[in-house]
Order: structure tokens, then sequence, then C-alpha cells
């Protein structure tokens, strides 16, 4: 029998839900934050681009167990060894409330089902180094924070709830 996808942690959680739909409900049994997948307007976007990698983060989960919980819901054998990303939840030295050139709260985008990242990184391409970029949203956004790290930038993450993050940028 062929395989229809290889689970990885670089599987997008979309194309995966799609392949496998039974694992949606496994995804959201395994971390609640992943109800949101029910939401159209976040499926579309936000499991679009996202990573199961980033899932994990989002839903404060080791991606190793994760991976594996949904390699063996399809019969594939366990993967083993540290996977994952570096996020910030520590208060980094650089942060100072009055560094904060810029506020942005990404929930009216998403509620409209428009995704706020191309209008996060054309701000953050203006940000001034030692300026902060403060970012609200309502859960983790790893694939954003992914791309920002990739252009150079810190980040620290204030997660107030489980609906409300702050995500503070830095050059």
């Amino acid at each position: 029998m062929e395989q229809k996808l290889i689970i990885t942690p670089k599987t997008k959680v979309l194309e995966l839900i799609e392949t496998y739909p039974q694992l949606e409900d496994v995804l959201i049994e395994y971390a609640p934050a992943f109800k949101n997948l029910k939401n159209p307007v976040l499926r579309r976007t936000v499991a679009k681009i996202a990573t199961l990698q980033q899932a994990a983060a989002i839903g404060g989960v080791k991606t190793e167990e994760l991976i594996n919980r949904l390699r063996k819901e399809v019969g594939q054998d366990s993967i083993s060894g540290e996977v994952g990303s570096q996020y910030n939840y520590q208060k980094p030295q650089w942060f100072a409330e009055d560094k904060i050139v810029k506020r942005f709260n990404a929930s009216e985008m998403l509620a409209k089902g428009e995704h706020p990242v191309n209008q996060v990184l054309a701000d953050l391409n203006h940000l001034e180094e030692g300026k902060i970029y403060e970012l609200k949203a309502p859960f983790l956004t790893a694939p954003l924070i992914d791309k920002a790290t990739s252009l150079g930038l810190k980040h620290w993450i204030d997660k107030r709830s489980e609906e409300e993050y702050y995500i503070y940028f830095s050059k």
C-alpha cells in the first residue's frame, strides 16, 4: 500500500488534516489549542502555512510526542531525536515598554479571514535598530515568528492567556 503522506515536523497542518481527516480530532484531543482548526478562517490561513512543528509550539506540546502520536494513528513508525524550534518566553534584557514604536492587533484581520503576515513583515522591515514592535494575537503565531527570526529579528512571547499572546520583535 502506498503511503499518502509521511508525517514529519515540516508537514503542513492543512495538508495533514486533508490527507488524514481523522487526525483533526487527534490534534484537538492532544492539545486543546488545536480546536481553533474548526474555525474556517484559521483553517484557510494558519493551517495552510503552519507546520506540525509550529503547531506543537502553538499547542504547548513537544514536537516529537505530537508527531509520534499522529504517525501511530496512521500506522507509521515513530521518530526519535530532539525536534522543535526555540521560542523565547523569558523576558529579555532588550525589552523596555518605552522602546515600543508600533502596536498591531492581528485579531481583526484574522476574524475577516485575512492573514496578517504580510502586514507584520512590512512593518518589521521598517523597524529601526533597538526599537520594538508589539503584535497582539489570539494564538501563538509560530510561522510568523519563524519568518521574523530568519530575517534576523529577536522575539519575546508574553502569553497572557490561552487566547491572548503579545509577541515583541526587535532588531
